[in-house]
């Protein structure tokens, strides 16, 4: 095992292992423990009591985050050119279609989301070898295929992200930088939570939010209380 430096000691001596933190404690104490040189993501790691691997147990879901990720995300849309207008005022960095297909055909995949049509997606079928494992391709349940390209756009741009439960039944997101202000990242913290609640499957039976953890990059984790305050 690698030896801590003076720096992840001092980080890991600020937490009470014994202890489930409050959101808004947790986001304070990242802030505090996080000593990177450049602007940290915070992320969730929350467990959930489902098996991925039965389809009535499957968690997924968007949420939009009322103070975005911090992050500044590139969003493509494949649309037909009396959608390109709207597409570009909305703030898609990307717009077009053919010369983009043929792009990713290419191996081209330098964007954070893919917005479409739903006459356009029987082009990107042959595409799914590439867009599928970078989790690219767009899909009607995360609001990526829609007529209202411009809606979907706007909604992306401001903080609108998508989340799956993983094989090991947990949701990985990010939920911010730690540059924000500790209200801001508990604020996103609960939006997360909340929406996580609200999606729970009737058929997962048991404790539903098994544990939820705070992080930054290279912080240690922070347990929370699995109970949203």
């Amino acid at each position: 095992m690698a030896k801590l430096t003076k720096k992840q000691k001092e980080a890991h001596s600020k937490i009470d292992k014994t202890k489930l933190y409050s959101i808004s404690e947790a986001a304070a104490l990242i802030k505090e423990i996080t000593n990177t040189k450049f602007d940290s993501s915070v992320e969730l790691a929350v467990r959930l009591g489902v098996d991925p691997r039965k389809a009535n147990q499957m968690v997924r879901g968007v949420v939009t985050l009322p103070h975005g990720t911090g992050k500044d995300i590139k969003v493509l849309a494949l649309v037909t050119p009396d959608k390109e207008a709207e597409a570009k005022e909305a703030g898609a960095d990307y717009v077009g279609l053919d010369e983009y297909l043929d792009k990713i055909k290419s191996g081209w995949t330098d964007v954070d989301v893919i917005i479409t049509m739903p006459s356009v997606m029987g082009k990107l079928g042959p595409l799914g070898r590439i867009l599928g494992p970078r989790g690219l391709m767009p899909n009607p349940k995360t609001g990526t295929v829609t007529m209202d390209v411009a809606k979907a756009v706007a909604e992306v741009k401001a903080g609108k992200i998508d989340f799956k439960v993983d094989k090991t039944g947990i949701v990985h997101a990010a939920i911010g930088k730690v540059s924000f202000s500790a209200d801001k990242i508990a604020e996103n913290a609960e939006e997360l939570l909340d929406t996580l609640i609200k999606l729970k499957p009737t058929a997962a039976k048991g404790v539903y939010m098994k544990s939820v953890y705070m992080s930054s990059t290279m912080s240690p984790s922070v347990a929370l209380d699995p109970k949203v305050d």
